[in-house]
């Protein structure tokens, strides 16, 4: 059940009338998409130092175009130069296209921890690749998001656990059942390449305890228990407080608990908060009018994000992806 106040949006391309189709010999207009992460459910460190999350797929993502032509990249908004350096190494492998415009749009706030710059960089790829009629693989697409940047595990379908540091799959968690994220912003911005620079090492007892949030996360998510998925990400808030001060995130789990959400989730990289609703709530309504209050009497910037659902019987273009590219 999703309040109407605050309707999922459907992905569009309205800064394209019409779409070319590419040929064989000959490229067209590209499409690509990519959703965003609310935060992380869960993010720390394994066993070996390796720094893990585990996405939160919401609806609002990117939207990327590419439009063949010339012999130079062109990027809009000009800002996107890690998009632009994605694009170009595509191009400079390809054996049809030489040149082209690359428009991307997001609905992610950039330096909020809401995966926007993995988005961008996902959504991008798959335009170039779209230009050229084909789809573009995982292993390349994690390949060349590796060159760029420590990157989110959202080019997979559904949650999963993901190396971000990496760039690679570590498990794939499934589908979460409907949930509503209201987000409050504490304000600024991150740097998410700085950030994974300068992030404190964690002791074997941490690497112990994530090792088993992350087990605990798993179960629930197939169980579809939003119970238990709220207490792994409450706990992952609560550990990643001793290493960025969250100044209402000690109110924000208090007042949550009072009003009956299932948990509150951080952006462990981001400035954002939020608290998690189960959408199945019979009093799904009052509760997201309580977090929302809530969120607003800290000061913070409110916004509300819902969990990506497929829809059954439909998949975008990219996620028709061959068996091989789907590791288990």
């Amino acid at each position: 059940m999703t309040d109407p106040r605050h309707p999922v949006r459907e992905w569009r391309t309205p800064f394209i009338e019409h779409r070319t189709p590419p040929t064989a010999d000959t490229p067209g207009i590209g499409v690509g998409r990519a959703n965003g992460s609310c935060g992380e459910l869960l993010q720390g460190v394994l066993d070996g130092d390796r720094h893990f999350l585990v996405t939160l797929p919401i609806q609002r993502g990117s939207v990327a175009v590419f439009e063949p032509g010339g012999d130079d990249i062109t990027v809009v908004p000009g800002h996107k130069s890690k998009a632009r350096r994605l694009a170009s190494a595509m191009v400079a492998r390809s054996r049809v296209l030489r040149g082209g415009r690359l428009t991307v749009r997001s609905e992610l706030p950039e330096g909020k921890g809401l995966a926007s710059s993995t988005a961008d960089l996902v959504a991008t790829a798959r335009a170039v690749a779209d230009a050229e009629g084909r789809t573009v693989g995982l292993t390349e697409l994690e390949a060349d998001l590796r060159a760029i940047e420590p990157s989110d595990g959202v080019m997979y379908s559904g949650t999963v656990a993901y190396f971000h540091r990496e760039v690679r799959l570590h498990t794939r968690l499934g589908a979460l059942p409907p949930l509503t994220i209201v987000t409050g912003d504490e304000g600024g911005v991150v740097d998410t390449v700085e950030f994974n620079r300068t992030e404190p090492s964690f002791g074997p007892g941490h690497q112990r305890e994530y090792a088993g949030l992350l087990d605990e996360l798993g179960v629930a998510i197939v169980r579809g228990d939003v119970t238990a998925i709220g207490a792994v990400a409450t706990r992952s808030a609560v550990l990643s407080a001793a290493f960025r001060h969250r100044p209402h995130l000690d109110s924000t789990i208090r007042e949550a608990r009072a009003l009956g959400a299932v948990g509150v989730v951080v952006a462990h990289s981001g400035t954002t908060t939020g608290i998690l609703l189960s959408e199945n709530d019979r009093d799904y309504r009052t509760k997201l009018a309580a977090a929302e209050q809530l969120c607003a009497s800290f000061g913070c910037a409110v916004s509300v994000h819902h969990t990506r659902r497929p829809v059954r019987g439909h998949r975008l273009p990219h996620e028709r992806l061959p068996s091989r590219e789907l590791p288990a």
